[in-house]
């Protein structure tokens, strides 16, 4: 089983997400385990505060190492194999190989920044630094989504069909999954190419062969 624990200050907006669907039913079939830690309860101070301002100057607030530190190591108190995930535009870029390679049976801490960033010491107890692309958002609770729900996905028993992760998208490096369609065969003039409803399988593999595609 795998299991994520989340550091956050927005548990009320990733909740949701993961209980619904795959990601529900991958926690009902034991699959997989969410849990949630508050960052807000390791601050600092009478308003437990989590975030400074830069040295040096700048706009915006950095999240403070004792918070982030605190609240890591009393996961790993509990469980000192769990390797550190964080969010970050100076990370790798996230790909479905990736997700494929993370250990299905493991513990991931995934730490969700804010403001406008976090202290660079922070990185020092890091396992895995990620970035979905070249753009920024104003918190980490979403890239932490898209990272769990694409290793989840991957895992035998969570998807309908056995082949459900295998056959799609990305499987294969840049490849693109074949035209799919259902009913109905005619649908304002525009139709389901004949093959597919030819039952000639042989047929059938070769036409999804020759329309798969890749990145350009």
């Amino acid at each position: 089983m795998i299991k994520f624990t989340i550091i956050t200050l927005f548990q009320e907006a990733m909740e949701p997400y993961l209980n619904t669907s795959m990601m529900w039913k991958a926690r009902e079939k034991g699959l997989a385990e969410f849990e949630f830690v508050n960052l807000r309860e390791f601050g600092l101070g009478p308003h437990k505060s989590v975030d400074d301002t830069p040295y040096g100057g700048g706009d915006g607030m950095l999240l403070r190492c004792e918070p982030v530190f605190e609240a890591i190591e009393s996961v790993k108190a509990k469980d000192p194999s769990a390797k550190v995930i964080l969010p970050t535009p100076v990370g790798e870029i996230w790909n479905q190989e990736k997700a494929r390679e993370l250990d299905k049976n493991a513990h991931y801490i995934i730490l969700c920044p804010h403001y406008e960033g976090y202290d660079e010491r922070i990185l020092s107890i890091v396992d895995y630094k990620i970035s979905l692309g070249k753009y920024v958002l104003t918190g980490g609770e979403l890239p932490a989504l898209i990272i769990i729900d694409s290793v989840v996905r991957l895992i035998p028993g969570v998807l309908g069909g056995e082949t459900s992760a295998e056959v799609e998208s990305f499987s294969e490096g840049d490849n693109l999954e074949y035209p799919q369609y259902t009913k109905p065969y005619d649908f304002r003039g525009m139709t389901v190419p004949d093959i597919l409803l030819s039952g000639n399988h042989g047929e059938i593999a070769k036409w999804r062969t020759e329309h798969s595609g890749k990145v350009i």
